[in-house]
């Protein structure tokens, strides 16, 4: 039993880039029918959230892959808008000012959270945004932007939700298109209005 055990966290520890002590405690949650559902979402987890998860910083990228990428080096972003409209306007924006490559629209998502002390759900719709990691600060300077500002405010929530996670992994064809689509931004250190 113990020998399986071992096996079990060394194979979870080498295929998610994380220590066998917290391999072992990810896995010990799994044996915790309280915590089951927690674990079991846990373990679904994108490798890039487990590798920040394991202390590798997401400023210092890994060493060039086989492919030519760099891990890290591109970005998903997401950011949730109230409606579909809003979010169509953001996305076709930073798609044509090249502070994106692609962006996926989800649309029905709920949202509940905590709001100057009040409980709150939303429904909302989820931009998925593909940018270089470079290009993060700009998109959500763009995004963000204060009223009053040359165009205004582009997102109208007085706190919007832009979050970016680095991309360890993928299909290398698709990590050079970002790259390739978003290279005259990345190149110039002015972002346009």
């Amino acid at each position: 039993m113990f020998g399986a055990a071992s096996a079990v966290v060394a194979w979870c520890a080498f295929s998610y880039h994380v220590t066998a002590a917290q391999a072992a405690l990810l896995l010990s949650l799994l044996w915790m029918p309280a915590l089951l559902p927690v674990a079991s979402r846990l373990l679904l987890l994108p490798r890039a959230l487990l590798t920040m998860a394991s202390g590798s910083p997401p400023s210092q990228p890994s060493p060039a892959s086989s492919s030519g990428y760099v891990p890290g080096s591109v970005s998903a972003a997401f950011v949730t808008c109230p409606n579909e409209r809003v979010a169509k306007e953001i996305a076709r924006a930073v798609v044509e000012k090249r502070l994106a490559a692609c962006v996926n629209l989800i649309p029905q998502i709920t949202s509940i959270y905590e709001w100057k002390g009040e409980l709150e759900e939303d429904n909302e719709v989820l931009m998925m945004i593909k940018t270089r990691s470079s290009l993060v600060p700009a998109l959500t300077d763009y995004v963000v932007r204060p009223t009053g500002s040359e165009a205004g405010s582009v997102h109208p929530y007085e706190v919007a939700e832009v979050i970016a996670l680095p991309v360890e992994q993928g299909n290398s064809p698709y990590l050079h298109w970002v790259h390739q689509v978003t290279e005259s931004v990345a190149d110039s250190s002015t972002v346009l209005p």
